[in-house]
């Protein structure tokens, strides 16, 4: 998948994504392997797996041609993958949280994709971002984030190659719910400026049953990009 398609054939929504936090842990490789579902591999960087939290408005999200669409938050734990066979580097959900009180059901029932239910807050303050994410999902392990973070620093676009390329620019996704499941997306590249961050709380990683990381996280910030999505396929149709 190509950053610069406008559009995928088949696309079904559009939006956009905005206040985009980017923050990413270095952790050995087998951490992620032991938790990846059959068909998947871990993609790394200079030997090193990849664990990141991303949070960001989606705004706007609507089938295409709609006259309007919604707006909400959504917070994920992720990482970052290879399948055997396929010419991709892509994105593997653990958690997607979202204020969302209908696509989320829409989303677990129709493809057991890993959503849960939160409430959110995002506002904003100049340069400043600060966002809480509560969940609320029933049933689900509780998982809290605040933070606020801003941008510093001039923006860029990440060349190919660079750690901030294989963190950032992906354009397919796998998540395993009753079976593996890809999806593709399409948009420009993202703008990107480091960023720093008050991580007050966050229990994403001890909720998917991860350890901490150690260390301090990569950080980037992205004021947004316009996206759109196509169809989530089973992986083998």
């Amino acid at each position: 998948m190509r950053s610069g398609d406008a559009l995928l054939g088949g696309d079904l929504l559009q939006m956009r994504w905005r206040d985009a936090l980017f923050a990413h842990w270095d952790v050995p490789p087998e951490t992620v392997a032991d938790r990846l579902p059959a068909g998947l591999d871990v993609a790394t960087y200079d030997g090193r797996a990849w664990l990141g939290v991303v949070a960001f408005v989606m705004e706007d999200i609507r089938p295409r041609g709609a006259p309007f669409g919604l707006s909400f938050p959504e917070l994920n734990l992720r990482t970052y993958v290879e399948r055997p066979g396929a010419d991709d580097h892509a994105v593997f959900f653990f958690n997607l949280d979202a204020d969302d009180r209908v696509g989320v059901p829409v989303a677990r029932w129709l493809f057991a994709l890993p959503y849960y239910r939160a409430e959110m807050r995002v506002r904003t303050d100049g340069d400043a971002v600060e966002f809480v994410s509560h969940r609320t999902h029933r049933g689900a392990s509780p998982a809290h984030f605040d933070a606020t973070y801003e941008p510093v620093g001039e923006t860029f676009v990440p060349d190919p190659g660079t750690l901030e390329h294989f963190l950032t620019e992906n354009y397919r996704f796998y998540t395993a719910g009753r079976r593996l499941y890809y999806g593709d997306i399409a948009h420009p590249p993202w703008p990107l400026q480091e960023a720093t961050a008050d991580l007050r709380s966050n229990t994403l990683f001890a909720a998917n049953g991860f350890d901490r990381p150690a260390g301090d996280p990569v950080l980037h910030y992205s004021p947004g990009t316009d996206v759109t999505a196509g169809r989530i396929h089973r992986v083998g149709d």
